[in-house]
């Protein structure tokens, strides 16, 4: 399988930050966001944002913006619909997903991914505390039924994949899965790097 595009999901509206971007606070001397740009690059064929609201505050980063296509902030599917969506423009066959405040994930996301997708090339990570949904392999053949199943009122990540036998690669550490919701979530995360 080639190299799929990565896709880093900023759509949510950070409710419990207080709202605004959560990949755009400062950890360290660096953006949230600019870790794990440097964390899934390497393992991708180019980055796309899923990002909802004016693109503009994300021109620094030189990634294109793909905004949701539904209204009312459905959540993560949405956001994996919009990576879909743009890898057919693309030419990619897939997309890996993974959340933009979390700094810290593995190395290894995409090839154990799309060991763990099989023949069908559906995948969500899990780790010892459970199933991370918003990382998963997914190909862009699941455009349609994924629409369909959005229009339909599915929102759980884990309900549309298990319909689609999804495989799961499990990774030995939660922390690789930490992920910025609070402020003191913020300082958890300032402590670990």
């Amino acid at each position: 399988m080639n190299a799929p595009l990565g896709v880093i999901l900023a759509g949510g509206q950070a409710t419990r930050m207080g709202g605004g971007d959560k990949g755009l606070l400062l950890l360290g001397q660096t953006r949230i966001i600019d870790h794990v740009i440097a964390r899934l690059a390497p393992q991708c064929d180019g980055l796309v944002l899923n990002a909802n609201g004016d693109p503009a505050r994300f021109a620094a980063l030189g990634l294109p913006v793909a905004p949701d296509g539904m209204a009312d902030f459905p959540g993560p599917l949405a956001g994996v619909l919009a990576g879909l969506d743009h890898a057919a423009t693309t030419g990619h066959s897939h997309i890996v997903t993974a959340a933009a405040d979390t700094p810290f994930l593995p190395c290894d996301l995409v090839p154990q991914l799309q060991l763990a997708g099989g023949d069908a090339g559906l995948a969500l990570a899990a780790s010892p505390g459970g199933r991370q949904p918003t990382f998963g392999l997914w190909p862009v053949a699941l455009r349609g039924p994924l629409r369909q199943a959005l229009t339909d009122g599915i929102r759980k990540v884990v309900q549309f994949t298990r319909a689609h036998d999804a495989g799961t690669a499990t990774f030995p550490d939660d922390a690789a899965f930490f992920n910025v919701n609070t402020p003191d979530d913020l300082a958890t995360a300032r402590a670990m790097t």
